[in-house]
């Protein structure tokens, strides 16, 4: 089979960065692979495969209903679109025109993030809470989030993320509710823990974004949005193809013939946002996957991968590398840093040299403020622990 990169002319990727979207995320596991050329050779009714998709992702994560996406960020601006107009078909119409209906989503200011453009794309306001300055030292309180609720609010924000000083998601939950607000939860990278799946959810989060194409191995363009029925079947009517003669509409029993809508709405702000059968396929193939998976297995696999990369690179000149906590997901993380060399040699030209290659190798640049690089193995090969080793040896002895 010919090689579609190299026919392009477009060098592949050694990843060491970890799950970046931008270097295409990790490898797909061979389930969804298959699954996605098998969904491949059929058409189907999408409204039919959603709904399929949707009861098992609600059955696995404890949710009333669950939804395929083309990621989590697609995810979020549905979350965000169906807080705003619920199944009101004028609202549906209107957005990302949000005037005249409740349309502020309150978020901490320590959780806030380059990925909430999704919710603000939905045509929503995000309201910051919690002081300025260090959130060690002022962290934000439930009555602040409390005290930014008025009527024009549609939602709270949520973000799984290690921010320091912000209200856990339980008090979040409690607060919100208690002004029968839903609350929208950003998970798109925490997976693993496999508990998270259902965590959010049990946790009271009324809606939940997971990213299909990190850790779970699925499809790039796909993510998990899990939650309440109304919220999802909101969703889902502003995201499919609504050109449809209301006789024949798979869903007029649910929606036209219980009196609960007029007809069906137009295509809706999310219409762009589309996700083929192959995703579907492909993502609910993936997490059959990832259940089954040996968790521990997984993480001893990635701390080998990194006492690997140690061993080679701890002898190279110039060159200090130390094994580093990488946090939630359970395995270590390899940070190179740049000792004093006489050719000048600095974190970018390592950087750059390392792209330069081909296969490139990419590395994560988080931390380069701080001086150092950060090796991640979870997109990493076996077969390909040596090649990293060796371009690194190239550039620091050439």
């Amino acid at each position: 089979m010919e090689d579609i990169y190299r026919s392009l002319g477009v060098r592949r990727v050694i990843n060491a960065a970890g799950t970046l979207t931008r270097l295409g995320g990790p490898p797909m596991v061979p389930e969804a692979v298959e699954a996605m050329g098998e969904a491949s050779r059929w058409s189907v009714s999408i409204e039919e495969l959603q709904e399929r998709a949707g009861s098992y992702l609600a059955v696995v994560t404890g949710a009333e209903a669950g939804y395929v996406t083309c990621g989590a960020a697609a995810g979020l601006q549905l979350a965000a679109a169906a807080c705003l107009a619920g199944l009101d078909i004028r609202r549906m119409e209107k957005l990302p025109d949000s005037s005249g209906m409740p349309n502020e989503i309150v978020v901490q200011r320590c959780q806030r993030n380059a990925y909430d453009h999704a919710l603000r794309a939905a045509g929503a306001s995000l309201v910051e809470v919690g002081q300025l300055g260090n959130p060690e030292t002022r962290p934000t309180a439930p009555w602040q989030i409390e005290a930014a609720i008025h009527p024009g609010t549609a939602a709270v924000l949520w973000v799984d993320m290690q921010a320091r000083g912000a209200v856990s998601l339980e008090d979040t939950v409690a607060v919100a509710h208690r002004h029968r607000l839903p609350v929208i939860v950003d998970a798109a990278a925490s997976l693993p823990p496999r508990e998270n799946l259902q965590r959010f959810v049990a946790a009271g989060a009324d809606l939940v974004a997971f990213s299909g194409g990190k850790a779970l191995g699925g499809p790039q363009a796909s993510g998990i949005l899990v939650g309440r029925r109304d919220l999802v079947d909101s969703v889902a009517l502003q995201h499919q193809d609504m050109d449809v003669w209301p006789e024949t509409w798979m869903l007029r029993d649910r929606f036209l013939e219980s009196g609960r809508l007029p007809g069906p709405p137009l295509q809706g702000i999310g219409r762009p946002l589309k996700v083929g059968k192959e995703e579907i396929a492909g993502l609910v193939a993936a997490v059959r996957a990832y259940l089954k998976q040996d968790s521990e297995a997984w993480r001893q696999e990635q701390a080998g991968k990194i006492r690997t990369l140690q061993a080679g690179l701890q002898g190279l000149p110039h060159l200090r590398v130390t094994v580093v906590d990488g946090g939630e997901p359970g395995y270590p993380l390899l940070a190179v840093e740049l000792e004093e060399n006489p050719a000048g040699l600095t974190l970018v030209d390592l950087v750059l040299g390392l792209l330069e290659g081909d296969p490139a190798v990419a590395v994560g640049q988080q931390e380069m403020p701080q001086g150092r690089l950060i090796l991640n193995p979870v997109s990493l090969r076996l077969d390909q622990l040596e090649l990293v080793i060796g371009r690194f040896g190239s550039i620091l002895t050439g």
